[in-house]
């Protein structure tokens, strides 16, 4: 039955035959606004998002250092592809991460160090069941905030998913391919293949119902935008022009996207929703990575969840990069012995991946809020490794870069040297806080980070 939308509200959404859109923001919401900050929100009233972006194996410090501190500071070689955008985010120097260390537990540190990325815990060294870590910051918030949207949270990955089995120097699997943990034993399993993730985002009804809508979608060749056609015609009936050029803007983004994930399948990757993308087939690294931060944009423009994270590629990844001319594995190369040859293969891998953050950071900065501001704006962004220097897999001063305004709690623009050795969950709390979500400690935690 069609909506004929004369209530229209933020949960508004368009529907069809297994499917449903949620509308992203419109002039025609925002008097609807609480005037009040809650969970989840900014001190307008807007939803406030938070995301957390993991990369393997360490960087080559000498180019991703910036010189210089506050907002003087000249940014380090890594960080040319995203220059334009330096006023929305503030790179930190001085994190550690003593969980992730050693200690008595030797070898181990991808896998270590993925399980303590987000919880700041010590994993516990087994290739067993009985696997324990703690709880991440994302679940935390993901859980304070559960009421507040279709779904808690978002988890990505672009590596294949593995929760057992043998992975690290007696590690198990579950540590290295997971950094998201509802509980200490639990960990959050992120998807690959984007048909997944797009058929999660804009998927309604009960599983045949969903599978009917595919199913129909394949065989005619149609669109997700035919099944809610009606419904986008009788919505069109009661919002002002900018309104309507937004939605039809809005759509056009959910078609590009839905036409690129078609472009993926005819070239190797599974459509059925159910089984995750085979690592290193039927599309590139970048265009992977870039579909997924589409649908992280999608989802938090339609509020249809505040919290997600992703790994752009598991921890101790040996992939090669041929397409910016580095044939070597990822994690071969990491070792890099201070061999120049090595150091620079490295550049070009971070330099890489910082575009594909630069990606999801601009495509956040040209959407905009309920509130009027950009969903960067109220937006909080980790984007770093629990690694600094692959060769020494130390731990100390590792690489961290927090973007988006926080609604405007938080003061990008900058680099922030801590000037000691500092609690990378001294960051999270902060965030915790922000997002509405108190909490005196968390992991490893001194106390709260001023500076952000």
């Amino acid at each position: 039955m069609r909506n004929d939308f004369r209530n229209l509200d933020r949960r508004s959404v368009l529907r069809g035959l297994g499917v449903s859109l949620t509308l992203p923001a419109l002039e025609v919401f925002r008097p609807l606004q609480a005037a009040s900050r809650g969970i989840g929100t900014t001190a307008t009233g807007a939803p406030l998002r938070m995301a957390y972006l993991y990369v393997p194996n360490g960087v080559n410090l000498g180019k991703w250092r910036p010189e210089g501190t506050s907002s003087r500071y000249k940014l380090g070689e890594t960080f040319e592809p995203v220059a334009d955008l330096r006023d929305h985010f503030q790179i930190f120097s001085g994190f550690e991460h003593k969980n992730a260390t050693s200690g008595k537990d030797g070898a181990g540190h991808h896998a270590r160090g993925s399980a303590t990325f987000l919880t700041g815990q010590r994993a516990k060294k087994t290739a067993g069941s009985d696997i324990r870590v703690g709880v991440s910051v994302d679940q935390l918030a993901a859980m304070a905030a559960k009421d507040l949207t279709r779904f808690p949270s978002l988890e990505l990955t672009t590596s294949g998913v593995r929760k057992s089995g043998k992975c690290d120097s007696g590690y198990s699997c579950a540590y290295q391919f997971n950094i998201s943990w509802r509980s200490a034993t639990q960990p959050m399993t992120p998807e690959s293949n984007p048909r997944a993730v797009f058929e999660r985002l804009f998927g309604a009804g009960g599983a045949k119902e969903r599978a009917d809508s595919l199913g129909q979608r394949y065989a005619s060749k149609r669109s997700l935008l035919d099944f809610i056609k009606a419904d986008a015609e009788a919505l069109n009936k009661h919002l002002g022009r900018n309104d309507r050029q937004k939605v039809d803007e809005y759509l056009t983004g959910v078609r590009e996207i839905e036409q690129q994930i078609e472009k993926v399948e005819a070239l190797g990757l599974p459509p059925d929703p159910g089984v995750s993308a085979p690592e290193g087939k039927g599309s590139t690294h970048k265009e992977h990575l870039r579909l997924l931060a589409d649908m992280m944009v999608l989802a938090f423009q339609t509020d249809s969840t505040r919290i997600a994270t992703m790994i752009m590629e598991h921890e101790g990844s040996n992939r090669n990069f041929r397409e910016i001319g580095v044939n070597e594995g990822h994690h071969s190369i990491s070792h890099h012995q201070n061999k120049k040859q090595n150091l620079d293969k490295i550049a070009k891998i971070d330099r890489f991946y910082m575009e594909q953050f630069g990606y999801l950071l601009s495509k956040l900065e040209s959407a905009r809020d309920v509130d009027g501001n950009s969903l960067l704006h109220n937006s909080m962004i980790v984007y770093g490794s629990t690694i600094a220097d692959g060769n020494k897999h130390s731990n100390d001063n590792i690489p961290v870069v927090l973007a988006g305004h926080g609604g405007g709690a938080l003061t990008p623009g900058r680099h922030v040297d801590l000037g000691k050795n500092t609690p990378m969950s001294n960051l999270y709390v902060r965030m915790l806080h922000e997002f509405g979500v108190p909490s005196s400690d968390f992991g490893d935690s001194s106390g709260m980070l001023k500076k952000a």
